[in-house]
């Protein structure tokens, strides 16, 4: 039986400062909720630059805690208002010293659901966030939520098939990747990865990447959001590789069920034979 949800996603440039930044994103939400959407998600660290393409202590200024930080409090405004849930990608500090790579999960009635911390940290030009963030040590959450059961995921972590599992293995339906990924080798690998991954572990993936040029740094992100079925088949075309967009696009969360008992990999699976992947 089709069960329909309308899901959006935000691939955004940076606007120079937070309040235009998040105001900018509030706006796309409301036009994603005149559209009928129950869900939305933004771009990684979506307040601010993309800063790690430098290694420098003044950016540290763009943290705050979650979720009592303004922004995350804001957003549980925006998803109040709206009746969708929100996944908002912030830079986050839980107290002096430690910061993660966070995403807020909020639900449709304004509440705060949890976090999902970014795992997996590159160190590489470009991409200096080791400088910034700690290793996530939250879990591999997956929300129940007014639209369904969401997970997340954050760029880098992308590259590493254990947590999409793990969230496949926890009942998602629908994985929100938040990214920031530049020009270069990755392209090829942003067409390739998701759709794989939601393949292998037949849910949906909401594919989010920042475009544009931003002022620390050279990164050129090329945008090219997109939404994945179960069957690793694009839902109603990518984002352009230039310009903002809001996609909008309906997900038929019951193909989710006819796809695992065609392709039963979940049964098929064999942890018994897999204790050696663990392993350093």
């Amino acid at each position: 039986m089709a069960e329909i949800v309308r899901a959006a996603l935000v691939q955004a440039t940076w606007t120079g400062d937070t309040e235009s930044m998040i105001a900018k994103h509030e706006e796309h939400a409301r036009a994603a909720a005149a559209q009928g959407a129950r869900v939305i998600g933004f771009q990684e660290v979506f307040n601010a630059p993309y800063f790690c393409q430098v290694q420098d202590p003044e950016h540290y200024r763009w943290a705050e805690p979650v979720p009592d930080g303004p922004t995350v409090r804001r957003m549980c405004d925006l998803a109040r208002e709206t009746g969708m849930v929100v996944v908002a990608p912030v830079f986050e500090v839980e107290q002096p010293g430690f910061y993660y790579n966070t995403a807020a999960v909020i639900d449709a009635d304004g509440s705060y659901l949890g976090k999902y911390r970014k795992h997996h940290i590159p160190q590489l030009k470009g991409f200096w966030e080791k400088y910034y963030f700690r290793p996530g040590n939250a879990g591999w959450p997956v929300f129940d939520t007014a639209a369904g059961r969401i997970g997340v995921y954050i760029c880098y972590d992308r590259h590493f098939p254990e947590g999409w599992r793990r969230l496949g293995l926890g009942g998602a339906q629908l994985v929100y990747n938040p990214s920031a990924t530049s020009r270069g080798l990755s392209a090829h690998l942003w067409q390739l990865e998701q759709p794989a991954a939601a393949v292998a572990n037949a849910y949906y993936i909401a594919a989010i990447n920042r475009v544009g040029r931003e002022e620390y740094g050279d990164n050129d992100f090329y945008g090219t959001s997109y939404f994945v079925d179960p069957r690793g088949q694009t839902v109603g075309g990518t984002a352009s590789d230039q310009e903002e967009e809001l996609l909008v696009r309906d997900l038929d969360l019951g193909l989710i069920d006819e796809v695992r008992q065609q392709w039963a990999f979940y049964r098929d699976r064999r942890p018994d034979a897999y204790e050696g992947l663990v392993r350093p």
